[in-house]
């Protein structure tokens, strides 16, 4: 199976879903790592062009652990829109990579670009396998493929009601490589703690994890809803391929 994993910036997959991706490329499925952005405005060291070099070398390397592609969007931090040229632009990554599902972020989380980055791909998984909409590629997908939310950061909305997944992901056996993965983003951990005096970018990860799991009786794990409006696919396809990691609920 082919999986992508699009969300708004580098880091954000490896903080909600890099056990998971860790899984399903540990059982041979082909993972491509997609960030909207390249993470310009997380600095306060480097001009826009010098640290997205940066992070997006760091998401590449991060990827590059569980042998997985990674791919820039186009897109820049704070200017992640919801309109027509941005979702025939996400259009067309769908239908470079082709995916079977797709792993992106909540419909409600603290950030704009975390937001407009699910309607995006919410909508272009419909609009990629549609011969006459047009994008800069266009050769449709064979069909919208089945479409998975991360959970938000920390668990809560926008308005801090705590999110509740359709399933959580044991991933206690790869939460090493998962906590790698994460490690490979330095300059976020540098602007974090000078932008907001944070030092604990990698135990904040981690309680989190431990958290989730604690819902489903484990030691780490990972929450994700389905989309099952009409007409995405309602089918368990990502449940089954984790079977034997499933931990439940979180109910």
């Amino acid at each position: 199976m082919r999986i992508l994993s699009i969300h708004a910036h580098p880091d954000d997959a490896e903080i909600l879903a890099g056990g998971t991706l860790k899984l399903l490329a540990d059982r041979g499925h082909h993972i491509t790592m997609v960030t909207m952005t390249p993470g310009d405005c997380g600095t306060n060291e480097y001009p826009p062009e010098e640290i997205s070099r940066i992070r997006k070398g760091e998401a590449a390397a991060a990827a590059a652990l569980i042998g997985a592609d990674y791919l820039w969007a186009g897109f820049r931090d704070l200017a992640i829109f919801n309109d027509d040229p941005s979702r025939r632009q996400v259009t067309a990554v769908l239908r470079q990579t082709r995916p079977d599902i797709v792993l992106t972020s909540a419909p409600s989380d603290y950030l704009c670009d975390h937001e407009m980055t699910h309607l995006l791909v919410r909508d272009a998984c419909f609009g990629a396998s549609a011969p006459n909409y047009q994008a800069p590629v266009m050769t449709p997908i064979k069909a919208i493929p089945h479409l998975y939310c991360m959970d938000p950061i920390g668990g809560h909305d926008r308005h801090g009601n705590p999110v509740t997944p359709d399933f959580i992901v044991d991933v206690s056996p790869v939460f090493q490589m998962k906590w790698d993965m994460l490690a490979c983003h330095e300059s976020q951990r540098n602007w974090l703690r000078a932008q907001h005096g944070m030092d604990d970018y990698m135990e904040t990860m981690r309680a989190w994890t431990t958290r989730r799991g604690q819902q489903a009786g484990v030691a780490h794990g990972e929450g994700f809803i389905q989309y099952k409006g009409h007409p995405y696919p309602e089918s368990p396809l990502l449940q089954e391929l984790l079977a034997g990691a499933l931990a439940g609920t979180g109910r």
